[in-house]
């Protein structure tokens, strides 16, 4: 039977049972909304009815192929006034935003606070959601480039005994788990031909089994027959998109891509699709990369709804990848609708006007030309134009500019939103006028009937920059009597201000006060020592550190070692700088030049030679921490050629273990990151990377093989408690009952290797596997004794939250946090 690629599998058809003399063959509508009316297409779908007609199993020669052929055609011919011809470049979408049910927020609403109630029905802001793009693929269909692949009907084959063992494998192939699944086909591999293995995977794609499809065209693919198979490869990457499942999807995009060939237009569409689709981080960057390569490399022209779809994804995207390339993203996507001739809806203007108003140096020609096309449109500037524009020249401090877009918003006469009160008091901070800015702030309270958080921050800040210490103290403190969180960044800023003021007393105060109503921070840390090391208190000084040191939420950075070191040297405490000086190799911290100009002539007094920072080498507990945090799901990116590698730190937003580990984590290995991942101490991202480096090949070819997560043969060597420990703090967690559960992605072989290896600690574990992940069960004495074994390397803020409690001695219970039960079967067994 021929398969042809440009239809939907997804429009299935059912066919009678083979019990019945004669059968009868349904045919189910196509959920097709738009195809083309060439004849050519016409034929090649024909030819598809005639293969899905057929049961790949039972119906060998329950009809001759004359019979199908007529039914076919006739089907084709009764629904064929269901098909439209292709629509020009400027023909309206079938699909357009505004056919959605439900709209999600739009970027002013996570900016302003600005809800739907405030807008009312504002048709404007319904503009294309990945819902539409979903629907619009359908109509992809109409610019295809028909591509076929042949696979034989089983009737069509010589020989029994293959169509035999052909049909047994189409049976039991969709009925077992993966490792299963290869075995099974790895026994039939002395008469399976690359024929047998597409048919087996077409069968599967019927039965709607695709990721069992995916696993036999992954076993194909690994085979010395297999030729690649663009019709097939295709067809496999649109299923598995439309699932959602954009891993696998990608995967074979990807081996379209390398073969030098372009995938097709419906296969860019619902990767694209596919990754918006989902909250995983890095998919939003992934989307753009594909929508990129689908204009660029394929010459393709997407439907409206797909523009829009990633549009509004950046707009609502807030943290991971900088607004700078965003704004690029945006720009590409806007210059993609104008030129071939699509609508631009109001919300496209609105959402670049705000992105440009979002930049640290805000081009204003810019935004006033997207104003004027927009004008030229036909549409009329909305509160959140004007909240944007507003923004953008309180940045430059153009107070009279800020003056008349606050009329322009007044005349809307749809409420103030918050943002646009503290954009205005940065514009008064901007030209020096502290007293403007706080009667801005007092008009805020009236209006708002109270400050919000961002308010009393910008205030604060402001009040500090010039200086205004009872105007700044007495606001903080009307801002704690408020009970509004959070407090720090007020903190930090009247910290830095008495610090400038030589007010040191009030600025240990100040320390002392925040720490009873904050959670620590390694910046207010830093003032604080900084102080004492300036008024001569050496002495609590290195207290202080000792603190941070040895606390792995503060932690010490090379602000830190260089004030103490500082402090050291000018007060003549020589052994005491050697100290600072010998942890700061140890850390690779740079040294600052006249504090190594000092160091030269101590340690040359000694016959010492003052060492540059050590070159980039991995620390033995750097590797341990490796390893754990791998076992985890850390992930690891390479290069096509495999010579450098890359790796991506990922923290949960939602764990409270994850918010302490990443400062730990980022402090650890902060030589190693990528320059872009040197943050402010206390806005550390939950995602950074390190720099591409080929140290990292050796975790890459054990843990990542493949570009999947995998279980080194070797694990059991490397399994230290310390390792144990950041795997148990990264992707582990405590029960209800108080066991201890771990996370392991990776083969079954693999698992089985990390159990034994506990087994030779005498720990008895419990194994059950939920989707691709297996869960590792440690209850009762086990649970006590791992916690005993890794209690010194777990962080001192997480002990609390993370150590076993002592009911569970004996205590088989369910991991209820996670809805896991952990079965008493063994993985050797």
């Amino acid at each position: 039977m021929i398969v042809t690629g440009a239809c939907d599998f997804s429009s299935s058809l059912s066919v009678a049972s083979s019990s019945s003399s004669s059968s009868a063959i349904a045919v189910s509508p196509f959920n097709v909304s738009s195809l083309s009316s060439n004849p050519k297409f016409i034929n090649s779908s024909s030819t598809l009815f005639r293969s899905l007609s057929f049961s790949l199993i039972h119906h060998r020669n329950s009809y001759s192929r004359r019979s199908l052929r007529h039914l076919s055609s006739h089907t084709i011919h009764r629904n064929k006034t269901q098909f439209f011809s292709k629509p020009s470049p400027r023909t309206p979408p079938l699909f357009t935003a505004n056919s959605t049910a439900q709209r999600t927020g739009t970027f002013v609403e996570h900016l302003t606070g600005i809800t739907e109630s405030e807008e009312g029905s504002n048709e404007a802001n319904d503009f294309g959601d990945v819902e539409s793009a979903r629907n619009d693929i359908r109509n992809v269909a109409t610019r295809r480039v028909e591509t076929e692949f042949e696979v034989r009907e089983l009737e069509e084959l010589p020989e029994e005994w293959r169509r035999s063992k052909l049909a047994w494998l189409c049976k039991e192939v969709p009925s077992h788990k993966a490792v299963t699944l290869v075995r099974l086909l790895n026994a039939q591999k002395k008469w399976v031909r690359q024929e047998d293995a597409t048919y087996i995977a077409v069968h599967c794609m019927r039965l709607r089994e695709n990721e069992t499809g995916f696993r036999v065209y992954r076993w194909m693919t690994q085979q010395n027959w297999y030729r690649f198979d663009f019709g097939l490869a295709t067809k496999l990457a649109d299923f598995l998109g439309k699932e959602r499942k954009f891993t696998k999807c990608r995967e074979v995009f990807d081996d379209i891509l390398n073969q030098g060939r372009v995938p097709r237009e419906s296969t860019f569409h619902i990767l694209v699709v596919a990754y918006l689709s989902s909250s995983v981080e890095g998919c939003l960057e992934e989307a753009c990369s594909v929508y990129n390569r689908m204009i660029q490399l394929g010459g393709y022209q997407p439907h409206l709804s797909l523009h829009n779809s990633l549009f509004r994804a950046l707009l609502s995207k807030q943290g991971g990848g900088s607004l700078n390339d965003h704004l690029k993203q945006a720009e590409f996507i806007f210059h993609n609708v104008v030129t071939t001739g699509l609508e631009v809806q109001k919300d496209i203007y609105s959402g670049l006007i705000w992105l440009h108003s979002c930049q640290d140096e805000v081009d204003k020609d810019r935004i006033n030309s997207l104003r004027e096309e927009m004008k030229k449109a036909g549409f009329q500037e909305s509160k959140e134009v004007v909240v944007s524009l507003l923004r953008a020249y309180a940045k430059e401090g153009g107070v009279e500019e800020v003056e008349k877009t606050w009329l322009e918003l007044l005349n809307l006469d749809s409420g103030i939103p918050s943002q646009a009160f503290v954009y205005k008091m940065e514009a008064y901070s901007k030209v020096g006028d502290f007293a403007k800015a706080l009667e801005v702030f007092r008009e805020m309270e009236k209006h708002l009937g109270g400050a919000t958080v961002t308010g009393y921050h910008k205030i604060i800040e402001v009040l500090c920059k010039f200086q205004q210490v009872e105007s700044a103290e007495s606001l903080l403190k009307e801002f704690v009597e408020s009970g509004k969180k959070p407090l720090l960044p007020s903190y930090i800023e009247i910290a830095l201000m008495y610090f400038d003021l030589g007010l040191h007393e009030k600025l240990e105060m100040a320390f002392v006060e925040c720490l009873e109503k904050c959670q620590p921070s390694q910046t207010i840390y830093n003032i604080y020592l900084e102080s004492l090391v300036k008024i001569g208190n050496l002495e609590k000084a290195g207290d202080v550190f000792d603190e941070m040191k040895n606390n792995g939420t503060i932690n010490v950075n090379a602000r830190s070692c260089n004030t103490l070191l500082k402090g050291y040297l000018d007060s003549g405490k020589q052994v005491r700088a050697e100290r600072v000086y010998d942890l700061m190799r140890l850390k690779k911290y740079e040294i600052e030049p006249p504090l190594m100009e000092k160091l030269d002539y101590i340690l040359s007094l000694k016959r010492k030679e003052v060492k540059r920072p050590l070159s980039m080498k991995l620390s033995k507990e750097q590797r341990e921490v490796l390893v754990g945090l791998l076992l985890g799901g850390l992930q690891i990116e390479s290069d096509k050629e495999k010579k450098s590698h890359m790796i991506k730190f990922e923290f949960r937003e939602n764990s409270q273990a994850h918010l302490v580990l990443k400062h730990h984590i980022h402090d650890q290995f902060r030589e190693w990151l990528h320059p872009l991942s040197d943050f402010q101490e206390d806005i550390i991202p939950f995602e950074f990377y390190s720099i591409s480096h080929s140290f990292f090949g050796f975790y890459a070819d054990h843990f990542w093989p493949k570009g999947q997560p995998e279980i080194p043969k070797l694990i059991h060597r490397w399994l230290s408690p310390h390792s144990l420990a950041y795997w148990y703090m990264y992707s582990g967690f405590r029960t209800s009952q108080g066991d201890i559960i771990l996370r392991l992605k990776g083969s079954l072989e693999g698992v089985e290797k990390v159990v034994k290896a506990l087994r030779g600690k005498s720990m008895e574990c419990r194994v059950k596997k939920k989707g691709k992940v297996f869960w590792i069960g440690l209850q009762g004495t086990n649970s006590a004794l791992f916690w005993k074994l890794i209690e010194p390397h777990i962080l001192e803020d997480l002990k609390d939250h993370l150590k076993p409690a002592s009911e569970s001695m004996g205590n088989d219970g369910e991991a209820e946090e996670q809805s896991i039960n952990i079965e008493s079967s063994s993985l050797s067994q």
